[in-house]
């Protein structure tokens, strides 16, 4: 059974563990006559740490393949800001030696619950299209069990199990939010296009040992199989309005917002300029939490430097937030 997780490891700490290797890639020393080390990304479920083995890369390589879980003895140590492990013994692990459940991170929050959410939210939806449409969906057993354990990415925001069901309901819960103070927006077509804008992601990714694209995930992307499949459920239903699935099919194609970040097209109609800002306000605050959380020393209040951000995090020091509590007056 695994002892160590990757969220417990700190500078110093002498590391014997199970990992899953996320990425695995032979580089060369800057002296070019001593060959090449080995740089890994070993995770489990709490997170991922940079990993090197110094001394017989290419070999070592050899014996075992990315996606394979393997047991390492290493020590934990900080280099430009960033923790890495230095790996002393590597090998690949036996099946009976780790639960797989402890290699991939999953959603903290009740499945059923948001589950709940969500058909309480079709509920809402008055315009008896859209509510067909997202029923057309949400009342499909197997659709209901691919969404509930898809993660919404490999890496950004939400990457795990359960991650896109997670993210959906509180895209969900913000635009409720958000209809409270703008009215204008058409309500029915922003829970819906919350509720759906991701939807193609229940076949983007492969998640039975580790979150990878799956081929169609990697050549056409969760936007346009979103589209597709909010198409394809368009397509049974008779006498659909042309204009609603014109404006919520748009709210699919733009809900990334800008061209450099996949996105189709970019937001030219009220709800779906709000939904790529809800969106993408719930995915960056998801991101800079988890990064808070697992990528610094309790007593620091700065993060290690992160890679895709370029930047460290602050997360300040909590004991100069406390309130403290004088006389009653």
């Amino acid at each position: 059974m695994k002892k160590q997780f990757v969220r417990d490891l700190r500078p110093g700490d002498r590391a014997l563990s199970f990992f899953l290797v996320r990425h695995k890639q032979l580089e060369p020393f800057r002296d070019r006559t001593r060959g090449e080390f080995l740089t890994l990304v070993l995770a489990d479920r709490t997170g991922d740490i940079l990993a090197r083995v110094w001394e017989d890369g290419p070999a070592v390589a050899e014996t075992f393949e990315q996606g394979q879980v393997v047991k390492v003895l290493g020590e934990v140590e900080e280099y430009l800001g960033r923790w890495q492990l230095i790996v002393q013994k590597i090998r690949p692990a036996k099946p009976e030696e780790y639960d797989l459940a402890d290699m991939l991170p999953a959603t903290e929050r009740d499945v059923g619950e948001m589950l709940a959410t969500v058909r309480a939210a079709m509920e809402e939806i008055e315009n008896p299209h859209l509510r067909a449409l997202v029923a057309y969906f949400f009342e499909d057993e197997e659709f209901v069990a691919r969404f509930s354990r898809a993660p919404a990415a490999r890496r950004i925001h939400h990457a795990y199990l359960g991650g896109l069901l997670e993210h959906t309901v509180e895209v969900v819960t913000l635009c409720r939010a958000l209809l409270e103070v703008y009215p204008q927006i058409h309500r029915d077509l922003l829970l819906t296009g919350a509720l759906l804008h991701d939807v193609g992601k229940v076949a983007e990714f492969e998640y039975e040992t580790d979150i990878t694209y799956s081929d169609e995930g990697r050549l056409l992307g969760h936007i346009v199989m979103s589209d597709r499949l909010v198409s394809d459920g368009i397509a049974t239903l008779p006498d659909f309005p042309a204009e609603l699935a014109l404006r919520l099919r748009h709210m699919i194609l733009s809900h990334h917002g800008r061209y450099e970040w996949g996105s189709p097209r970019r937001p030219k109609t009220l709800e779906a300029v709000a939904l790529h800002h809800v969106e993408n306000l719930d995915a960056q605050v998801n991101r800079f939490h988890r990064i808070l959380a697992s990528r610094r020393e309790p007593e620091k209040p700065w993060t290690e430097y992160d890679t895709l951000l370029r930047r460290y995090l602050y997360a300040g020091r909590e004991e100069e937030l406390a309130i403290e509590e004088g006389p009653a007056e």
